[in-house]
């Protein structure tokens, strides 16, 4: 015989051996295409936005939610050649919004500096200059396609053409 037991929002059910053997007689109930909180992706059968999809992460909630939604709604249903280049106003909008609340918006860059210093260390600066010393490979084995690591760096200038002469 089973047993039901709650622990806070968590509701843990146990089953014997032969309740878990047996084929389940649950009915499960149609789909409704036209429901709209059912989780379908970011856009709808019907092309409109689906604004609890959890891809947006939220960000259609809390105090900049209806800015977010302004400037992608903008976006998404844009018919300019270059898309959303008419939505500027409201996606500045949105990021002012943003920028009112760091704690709950924190930047790209906040991201990456947290738990570290926000400006480059005084004596970090001497060593950031100068290249790293890790070793690199002699030269690529024959039989390997070379790297993007172990390739030309972008910024090295071509040789100088053979057929010119160095007049002194």
């Amino acid at each position: 015989m089973s047993s039901v037991k709650e622990e806070g929002k968590d509701r843990v059910i146990f089953v014997t051996k032969e309740e878990h053997e047996t084929p389940s007689n649950a009915e499960l109930v149609e789909e409704d295409p036209d429901d709209p909180y059912e989780e379908r992706g970011l856009i709808l059968p019907s092309g409109e936005i689906n604004w609890n999809c959890p891809c947006l992460g939220g960000m259609a909630s809390g105090p900049c939610g209806a800015s977010f939604k302004e400037a992608f709604s903008c976006f998404h249903y844009s018919k300019e050649e270059v898309k959303g280049s008419e939505c500027l106003e409201q996606f500045r909008g949105m990021q002012e919004c943003m920028q009112r609340y760091p704690e709950l918006y924190p930047q790209e860059d906040d991201k990456e500096t947290q738990g570290g210093p926000s400006e480059m260390d005084p004596s970090k600066q001497d060593s950031a200059a100068e290249p790293t010393t890790t070793p690199t490979p002699a030269a690529p084995v024959q039989d390997s396609i070379p790297s993007p690591a172990s390739s030309a760096p972008a910024d090295t200038p071509p040789p100088p053409p053979s057929n010119s002469s160095a007049s002194g």
